[in-house]
């Protein structure tokens, strides 16, 4: 009778749960429960309800487990970033949750990076900056903007965390998910108590318990193993960790020399290191990872958004964009898009937007736009792997993934302008698989010997020769002296962008 992991991936705007073999890896079945932000929020304001994440996780848990074939013996969850859950004494949720892409806190990072000393300091400290999205922030807008709500504030969680607190009742933070906080030093993996300080001098009480990501959080509470036909053997839920450090796992980006590229809506680059990453620019997050390492990751907010821009005004499919790009050759013919539509994080560009550059009559057209779309998004992340370089980081191999990985042509870019092979995976599932191997992992660390997540992840995950692209010399060349281009429009349009959005955009 076959056994199964399930992986839960709380995501922004969707769950989804799926169950793997423990024996061939292959994913027996999988389910999607769709939702959206809270509506009517001033700008800036973007929140959640945790329960949304409960109703999505139970309904797509049940459906799956309908499918199954045999017992379920473990649980991993991933959940999206930095996002803050507050709870009352009694385990209640105080108000929504502010998200990752919540940008309302700006001023309480100023505030915060002050009261420490500096933006320099603060990264002395934790070995991160602390742009608005990270979860810091959050705490101290609570405490300035709903006194009255952060006076009932008995614990801080983050979304992986509130559910894996629904799955089991306890309350731990592991050090990936925790280590994008901004509250915790990740070279020690302990909280950075001048920085709890600065917030509110009885932070670190609200905080929970940190663990390793090898160990088990918990059984699974027997009301909910009963509700979802689990049988009597005890299913135990592992530490679970944020989408990043479970996407990783998931693309068997454990041992160095392995980094991950997304290509979706957004992107991140990321990669694992056996010592912590720390940049003194704070370009480069300095993660922990969740599985022991360290993950230093960059993410640019504009990647898919490009293209679909290009295939929506000339109304492609997505096999008709890549087409159309293979029709251009490397370069473009010298058009060149800066592609900030939505402001950018890295290189940092907040009042940053899109730019064509090198516009004439005869690239005028779809496939030079096309092309130029994706070259322009992946100089945008090359920008990121270039600082990780020169932070030490040597990748031997890029794996894809994301909807724009399944484009041929795309690809071949990427392994282009990042000069190094890009492959794609046997599994596509990203984040819900990773943490269905990391319940995987638990389970067996908890059953007998020290078990490798190395060795689990090279069981299950294998590279698909068919769409490995290996970078060729011309190109190469070609996109080194574009990316040089690349950072010198940046440089020079900072300004430009920040007085257009200023003094130029209304509404």
């Amino acid at each position: 009778m076959p056994e199964y992991f399930l992986g839960i991936d709380a995501g922004t705007q969707s769950t989804k749960t799926l169950a793997v073999d423990a024996e061939t890896g292959a994913v027996a079945a999988s389910a999607t429960a769709i939702y959206g932000l809270l509506p009517d929020l001033p700008p800036g304001h973007k929140e959640q309800h945790p329960q949304t994440w409960l109703d999505a996780a139970d309904k797509t848990i049940r459906e799956v487990v309908a499918k199954l074939r045999g017992p379920v013996r473990g649980i991993g969850v991933s959940g999206q970033q930095h996002g803050f859950v507050p709870l009352d004494e009694r385990g209640q949720v105080i108000r929504p949750a502010k998200l990752w892409n919540d940008t309302s806190t700006a001023a309480e990072c100023d505030q915060i990076m002050a009261a420490v000393g500096g933006r320099d300091r603060f990264i002395a400290l934790t070995g991160n900056a602390l742009p608005p999205g990270f979860t810091a922030s959050k705490i101290l807008w609570l405490k300035k903007h709903e006194p009255a709500n952060f006076a009932r504030l008995a614990t801080v969680l983050l979304p992986h965390d509130y559910l894996n607190f629904w799955l089991t009742g306890i309350k731990r933070m592991e050090y990936g998910d925790a280590s994008g906080t901004a509250l915790m030093d990740v070279r020690t993996r302990a909280w950075s108590r001048p920085v709890l300080q600065a917030i509110d001098t009885a932070l670190e009480s609200k905080l929970p318990p940190l663990d390793h990501s090898a160990m088990p959080h918990g059984p699974l509470r027997a009301e909910l193993a009963r509700q979802w036909g689990l049988g009597d053997g005890e299913v135990l839920v592992s530490s679970g960790g944020g989408d990043n450090m479970m996407g990783a796992i998931g693309t068997g980006n454990v041992a160095s020399g392995v980094v991950t590229v997304s290509l979706g809506t957004s992107g991140t680059i990321y990669a694992c290191s056996d010592t912590p990453v720390v940049d003194p620019k704070g370009e480069v997050a300095a993660f922990c990872d969740s599985t022991g390492k360290w993950l230093p990751l960059v993410c640019t907010m504009n990647v898919t958004v490009a293209t679909e821009m290009v295939r929506d005004c000339f109304g492609m499919d997505h096999g008709a964009l890549g087409e159309a790009a293979a029709r251009v050759s490397a370069g473009s013919d010298g058009l060149l898009l800066i592609p900030f539509f939505e402001g950018e994080r890295t290189p940092n560009c907040p009042q940053g937007t899109g730019v064509f550059f090198g516009v004439r009559p005869a690239v005028f057209d779809a496939p030079h736009l096309a092309r130029a779309a994706m070259e322009g998004v992946t100089l945008g992340l090359n920008y990121g792997l270039n600082r990780m370089r020169e932070l030490g980081l040597r990748p031997r191999e890029i794996r894809a993934t994301g909807g724009g990985a399944k484009n041929a042509v795309w690809r071949q870019i990427v392994a282009d302008v990042f000069n190094a092979p890009v492959v794609c995976l046997n599994q596509e599932e990203g984040a819900a698989y990773g943490a269905a191997l990391q319940a995987m992992w638990s389970w067996e660390n908890a059953r007998g010997p020290a078990a490798d997540i190395l060795e689990i992840t090279q069981r299950f995950l294998r590279p698909v020769e068919a769409t490995r692209a290996v970078p060729a010399a011309e190109h190469v060349a070609r996109y080194q002296q574009l990316q040089a281009l690349f950072n010198r429009l940046v440089e020079d349009l900072a300004s430009a962008f920040a007085q257009h959005r200023d003094k130029v955009l209304v509404g």
